[in-house]
């Protein structure tokens, strides 16, 4: 018995510590950068962004919150419904546990129905959430693959980098394909793993109920597709609202920093590259280090001038970490 019970911690043991050496790699790639720009330099360029300037970057990231609240009402099938009100704090608290906690990102959906749970079932809930990401994820894929064709396209990299470049393009091709086959087709994939493991005898204390609510879970979401096909549009266009506004934010902060005026391209390729970060680095609380690494590389690529880029993430980072509390007061 006690053997069951611990057999889990090694691998969250494991897991822990590449979390405690991801953030203390960090934090030792934070330091190098404020050391290489020069602190004096960044406290320079932040007092020109000024409270005017920060107080505008928190109401566009209200908005882009609003817009991914707004998608995810839109997932809710009938008799259910949510309303602003609800979704809203939700999102927040899910983005407060996906940028704070390490791997945030595979509890911040589970929070969202959480905090929800008041108005519709976990079940219905989470099966929003998952409707929801899916769009998002869809719409972020191909965001990614702009930003990765534009860096191609307009800067002279590392032949290294090309073909990462064009490797990670050709894998987003085929996660969007299959994601979008596994919908049309109704695959109930993990149903069917859940099946499989409870007709071998393995976790059957808890699959004999939950194999029932996890094919319901499914079919909730690909019930959803069937029944809304007139809100696949709305949703997709507030999830590109996300990115855009996003991209806005770069653009502004970038506008306000540096001396010349910033084209869209360059607060495109930041914003891409920092989604794409923030996507593979989760192990990591706010990406320190990491979001400064990649602005610093796109500001090298574009020729921006020295510490822009580093400054620009500095910045949104402090915009995360004056909000995380706020949020996780709404929890």
């Amino acid at each position: 018995m006690n053997s069951t019970t611990n057999a889990p911690a090694p691998k969250y043991n494991r897991l822990k510590m590449a979390g405690i050496i991801l953030t203390l790699g960090g934090i030792a790639l934070f330091g190098y950068f404020i050391y290489a720009v020069g602190f004096r330099e960044i406290i320079a360029s932040i007092g020109r962004f000024g409270f005017v300037g920060f107080a505008v970057i928190l109401a566009i990231y209200f908005i882009r919150i609003c817009a991914r609240a707004y998608a995810w009402k839109l997932c809710i099938q009938s008799p259910d419904k949510l309303s602003l009100a609800d979704t809203v704090p939700a999102v927040i608290i899910g983005e407060a546990m996906s940028s704070m906690v390490p791997l945030g990102i595979m509890i911040s959906g589970t929070a969202k129905a959480i905090a929800v749970k008041r108005r519709v079932s976990l079940v219905v809930g989470l099966s929003s959430v998952a409707t929801e990401n899916l769009f998002y994820s869809l719409i972020t894929g191909f965001f990614l693959m702009i930003g990765a064709i534009l860096l191609l396209a307009t800067t002279t990299i590392d032949a290294s980098l090309v073909v990462t470049l064009n490797v990670m393009i050709g894998i987003l091709v085929v996660l969007i394909a299959l994601g979008l086959l596994m919908v049309i087709r109704q695959w109930h994939f993990t149903s069917w793993l859940c099946n499989w493991v409870y007709s071998i005898g393995l976790l059957r204390g808890i699959l004999n109920h939950g194999r029932h609510e996890v094919r319901r879970f499914e079919d909730l979401i690909y019930g959803f597709y069937r029944k809304y096909p007139g809100r696949f549009v709305p949703i997709c266009l507030f999830e590109v609202s996300f990115h855009i506004l996003g991209v806005m934010e770069a653009w502004f902060i970038l506008s306000r920093i540096d001396s010349s005026l910033p084209g869209l391209t360059t607060a495109f390729l930041l914003e891409s590259v920092s989604r794409l970060l923030t996507v593979l680095f989760k192990m990591i609380p706010f990406n320190i280090g990491v979001d400064e690494a990649g602005a610093q590389f796109v500001g090298d690529a574009i020729a921006l001038a020295a510490g822009v880029g580093v400054t620009l993430a500095i910045i949104r980072k402090g915009r995360i970490v004056f909000l995380d509390p706020c949020r996780l007061a709404l929890a």
